[in-house]
């Protein structure tokens, strides 16, 4: 399977054409009930069966390009490189060395270099998005106990 290491944002020209064919798709998604679903392709008229979960990540990544989003397909198992993972928590990479040294995300040494499973890296991220959410709980609920925040 080819990965795409760097994230794409897509052109106006495919954004406008996602606009376009993401509401025909998700309406025909509606409508299949198995777990495959033949496709034509209009310009050589080749006729593919295809795994109607694949049908509605293509649903998810015309949404994303509707919207001007970046895309970057990963598959779970992969590993990544500290700078990429780095990239992927929006942090240095030398925080993200220290946050492996700690113990706070599994990697592995491969001669010099570290690798980090990608599933590890967005469960870390998941995790400080929750403690983020939580201290900003904790922070108005202080708030309102001093009589800071209006209601």
């Amino acid at each position: 399977m080819k990965t795409v290491n760097q994230m794409i944002r897509p052109s106006k020209m495919e954004q406008k054409a996602a606009i376009k064919s993401y509401s025909t798709l998700v309406a025909a998604l509606k409508h299949i009930k198995k777990e495959e679903t033949e496709i034509e392709i209009e310009e050589t008229q080749d006729k593919i069966v295809i795994p109607s979960r694949a049908l509605q990540l293509l649903g998810d990544i015309l949404k994303a390009m509707s919207e001007g989003k970046y895309i970057s397909i990963v598959p779970v198992a992969t590993e990544v490189t500290t700078q990429k993972a780095a990239e992927i928590l929006s942090c240095s990479r030398p925080h993200l060395v220290k946050l492996l040294e700690d113990g706070e995300i599994d990697f592995v040494k491969v001669g010099k270099h570290r690798r980090i499973m990608f599933e590890d890296v967005l469960r870390y991220k998941q995790k400080m998005k929750e403690e983020q959410k939580k201290h900003i709980i904790d922070m108005m609920n202080q708030d309102e106990e001093l009589g800071l925040y209006d209601s």
